[in-house]
């Protein structure tokens, strides 16, 4: 199983872990390292995560998710094709960096894409509501 990423689930490690919700997914996060260190899974990681980890203004959190990414099994760099499924993908509504994880998971030939994020969007009745999205 190819396992991708995105930079939330890395983050998940440097929680505050008081909270249920960030210990469990953090404790997802782990099984899945753990899976890959055991060969049960393929980790992919992507040069997309290494921009988006370097932008977070927390130097130690940005330098402890930083060196998780040296643990993943293959990094991917994105090409062209990638750029023009983000691209295409932010047409949709995805976020720029949400589009370009899917497109460097793609590339990479991930099983999975796991996303952790708290997203609102508009609900059919016209409000908003507020979805926690694992996919």
């Amino acid at each position: 199983m190819r396992l991708y990423l995105d930079a939330c689930c890395l983050n998940r490690l440097t929680g505050d872990r008081s909270q249920a919700r960030i210990r469990d997914e953090a404790e997802a996060v782990e099984a899945i390292f753990r899976m890959a260190r055991a060969g049960e899974a393929t980790w992919v990681g992507s040069t997309a995560l290494e921009i988006e980890i370097d932008r977070n203004p927390d130097a130690d959190r940005r330098h402890d998710v930083a060196a998780l990414l040296a643990l993943a099994n293959e990094v991917v760099v994105p090409q062209s094709r990638s750029a023009e499924r983000a691209a295409f993908l932010q047409k949709l509504g995805f976020d720029p960096f949400d589009a370009l994880h899917l497109a460097c998971a793609e590339e990479g030939r991930a099983d999975v894409f796991l996303q952790l994020t708290t997203t609102w969007f508009a609900s059919p009745a016209g409000g908003s509501t507020r979805s926690a999205r694992a996919s």
